[in-house]
């Protein structure tokens, strides 16, 4: 990791631990009052369990102009992407989308579709519904690597991070203890419970936790849809396609319009904000990820509306293409942050 970030972040952390005045606001200051002295993997510790709510900025006197000059969210942000970028497998990859996202996930999306529509144009016809464009068969042999990949890059990754933070053994309470935090969003209330002040330092909102909520809930009903499918594909011999008052359909357009709407008030609230609080070089592929994830979730809407027009092919194919490329790069995009996340919980639990 870069050894001028961490110096900054240790800079700050120890001013912040002899202050103590922001105390009560989120996780990251109970953790950091517990010590005295910080190691590289305290400060990588610290930096995952922040949320950038940015309310101890707003709240400290030695900000600028103050010769201390402290901007804690932004030094734990630079030391956060900054650790998952060096803890990312392969290690080149995360650091190639952190400074071209938005080239990547567009140029990876569009080359999935153009693969699948290729596919389709090999393949044999004859299925009802999307396998009548892409077979059954088709789709599992392409998507089955596909969402191993980044299952096995990430427990690499969360492996290497359980190391360097020198974490404990592993106790099942507290991974209890972290997923019911990390299910309210407990550390994005804020130090009084009013929300974050990530638009504006006088404006208190819980727009933020609410988007994060959105996306977080979409997702899982969206992989709820697909496992529900599945099982009804093989074991219940019940194969798609599936009539809209289905559950994988009220599943999965319950999820796509959380989606959606989660990614696009991301994108306002993250458009607003202040970018010098943040991790300012990470800042287009942060964006390129939650497009990426809200195209996902719109183009499967699309898909639902117009299955039955002759638009569905072209569709089809950039909806795959999208979650295609999503699974893909998902250990390298911001979608990893909550896995990232959620052990810093869970190594928080063990103190």
């Amino acid at each position: 990791m870069q050894t001028d970030l961490l110096q900054e972040a240790r800079r700050q952390a120890e001013i912040c631990n002899a202050c103590r005045y922001c105390e009560g606001y989120c996780s990251v200051f109970p953790a950091l009052h517990a010590e005295r002295a910080f190691s590289d993997g305290d400060l990588t510790q610290l930096a995952n369990l922040c949320h950038n709510c940015r309310g101890c900025y707003y709240a400290c006197q030695y900000t600028a102009p103050h010769e201390f000059d402290l901007n804690l969210p932004q030094a734990l942000a630079n030391v956060r992407q900054d650790s998952w970028e060096d803890l990312a497998f392969p290690q080149a990859a995360g650091r190639a989308f952190q400074k071209n996202g938005v080239l990547i996930a567009v140029a990876t999306v569009i080359g999935f579709a153009l693969l699948f529509w290729a596919a389709r144009a090999l393949a044999a016809q004859g299925g009802e519904g999307f396998y009548a464009v892409l077979s059954h068969n088709t789709m599992v042999a392409i998507f089955l690597p596909a969402f191993l990949f980044p299952l096995v890059s990430i427990a690499i990754s969360l492996c290497r991070y359980w190391q360097r933070v020198g974490a404990g053994p592993f106790r099942t309470a507290h991974l209890v203890k972290a997923v019911k935090q990390a299910a309210n969003m407990r550390n994005l209330k804020g130090g009084h419970g009013d929300g974050c002040n990530f638009e504006d330092e006088d404006r208190f909102s819980h727009a933020r936790r609410m988007a994060h909520q959105a996306v977080m809930y979409g997702f899982l009903l969206c992989f709820a849809s697909t496992s529900v499918a599945t099982v009804m594909h093989y074991a219940l011999d019940m194969p798609a396609p599936y009539g809209l008052f289905s559950l994988p359909k009220l599943l999965g357009i319950s999820g796509g319009l959380l989606l959606v709407l989660g990614c696009a008030e991301m994108i306002r609230l993250k458009l607003r904000s202040d970018r010098a609080l943040g991790a300012t070089q990470a800042f287009g592929g942060e964006v390129a990820f939650v497009g990426l994830l809200g195209f996902v979730g719109l183009s499967g809407l699309l898909l639902y509306a117009l299955g039955q027009t002759g638009a569905m092919p072209l569709l089809l194919v950039l909806h795959l293409g999208a979650v295609l490329a999503f699974f893909l790069l998902t250990p390298f995009t911001k979608m990893a942050h909550g896995f990232y996340r959620l052990t810093a919980l869970v190594v928080d639990a063990q103190r």
